[in-house]
């Protein structure tokens, strides 16, 4: 059942009541702060709600960052900035910082961007939020010349620019310098688990979401250059091309062009239409209440189509007709073997219905009904495990928490009384599952639906 925005007006008008009373810098008159106060209601009225998030874009879709531009020759474009990274690190001086366009590098250390973490905007309740933690090229290059390394053009990879914005951005992998570590400790930088800081991204604040986005670019960019260190085709090493954005063999008999990899998984939500239920897997007896949607990897000469209906009959015995497509995510926190998956969500009606498990793929799949689906996302804590994650990071930037992974805070996402819950709004099966309850798409500017009309799910 969908919940207006104004049907508890007296649980929201206390909620107003408090953000107005709330002491801040903020004048409570002000655009910025009554921008702030609707923000606010519509996260309180969505997360106590049947409806799961609304998102403009999945989890790390929606990178601001264009890599290309038609000019070759305009200063944003990779080759171009290339030259200009190249010069700027051959000068002595950290002038040129005051230089157009600025360079702005982002340090990632096994895999784990750098973050800091901020109070709220205007010093409100809304509690900590991270976001990327960008060095200048030059402070890049003095924090790693005290610990004797150089830093060179070809270390660096180029991950775009911002289009209203005179700033080139890049990463840069310094996982083999642990002198680091202590020196942007002092400054409340900590290097964070992506994973960490996907549950911990507040997505109603769109630079959250945007950070995210270009942390998940950056981190699949490095870990495939970490993965594709020699050319398959001869086996000689590979180097930068395009500042970072492919690889080329440096054998000069060979030169094969080598492009960063993309590994497509399709996640499917099977429906059984005329009993209004799904069909929902659970993966794991540890986290025996969490379920989910079925997944599964696309094989050579089948279309994505065929990958459905074949995984569906593989892990679950039941076979599939139509096919709807809803949407897809990228996804840089999987196997260290995957650098980017490629996350390809659909909607999958069921022609049999008697369930016949794998149990080498999967620990159990059960039949759940609209009722049941639903309760469990209104019992959901979503927004509690967001807080809990950001309070952390928090924490982990000040010096105080030592852990770098919080993966118990995904077992908060659901009250007691939940039978069962599912995974989080970063995650494309969320988005499957709430969208077949409430008949309409949780992702898209203004919840669009996807071509196909969810209204007879």
């Amino acid at each position: 059942m969908l919940l207006s925005l104004f049907s508890s007006s007296v649980t929201n008008s206390a909620l107003i009541s408090s953000l107005l009373l709330t002491p801040r810098r903020t004048s409570p008159a002000s655009p910025f702060f009554l921008r702030k106060v609707i923000t606010r209601v519509i996260s309180f009225c969505i997360t106590t709600s049947t409806m799961s998030v609304n998102l403009q874009a999945h989890a790390f879709a929606g990178n601001p960052l264009r890599s290309t531009i038609p000019k070759p020759g305009d200063p944003f474009s990779p080759s171009s900035a290339l030259e200009t990274l190249r010069s700027r690190l051959m000068e002595s001086t950290s002038s040129n910082q005051l230089i157009s366009p600025s360079f702005q590098v982002l340090p990632f250390r096994k895999g784990r961007p750098l973050a800091s973490s901020v109070d709220g905007d205007g010093g409100d309740a809304s509690g900590p939020n991270w976001h990327l933690g960008w060095i200048g090229l030059a402070n890049c290059r003095g924090y790693l010349a005290k610990s004797g390394v150089e830093l060179t053009a070809e270390s660096l990879v180029f991950l775009g620019f911002m289009p209203d914005e005179d700033v080139v951005y890049w990463a840069i992998d310094v996982s083999s310098d642990n002198s680091l570590v202590p020196e942007l400790g002092g400054k409340r930088l900590c290097f964070v688990e992506l994973r960490t800081l996907m549950v911990a991204a507040d997505w109603t604040d769109d630079r959250a979401m945007a950070d995210l986005a270009i942390a998940g670019h950056a981190r699949a960019l490095l870990e495939w250059h970490k993965l594709s260190r020699f050319c398959g085709s001869c086996g000689a090493n590979t180097v930068p091309a395009e500042a970072g954005r492919r690889k080329q063999c440096s054998n000069e008999t060979c030169k094969a062009r080598v492009y960063p990899r993309i590994d497509p998984v399709v996640i499917m939500l099977v429906i059984d239409k005329e009993n209004d239920r799904v069909l929902l897997s659970r993966q794991s007896r540890f986290v025996p209440r969490m379920w989910s949607c079925l997944a599964g990897f696309i094989e050579p000469g089948e279309s994505l189509e065929e990958a459905v209906r074949r995984e569906t009959f593989e892990e679950a015995g039941i076979e599939v007709g139509e096919v709807v497509y809803h949407s897809s995510q990228p996804w840089p926190v999987g196997p260290n073997s995957m650098p980017c998956q490629l996350m390809v969500g659909f909607f999958a009606y069921a022609k049999t219905l008697e369930i016949n498990v794998d149990k080498t793929e999967l620990e159990d799949a059960e039949w759940h009904s609209r009722e049941e689906v639903q309760k469990a996302l209104s019992l959901a804590e979503y927004k509690k495990a967001q807080t809990t994650a950001a309070a952390k990071v928090e924490q982990m930037c000040k010096g105080v928490e030592k852990g770098q992974s919080l993966s118990a805070d995904f077992n908060v996402e659901s009250g007691e009384l939940a039978p069962m819950f599912f995974p989080g709004p970063f995650a494309i099966a969320h988005h499957l599952i709430s969208s077949w309850v409430n008949g309409k798409s949780t992702i898209g500017v203004g919840g669009r639906q996807p071509s196909t009309s969810l209204s007879n799910l």
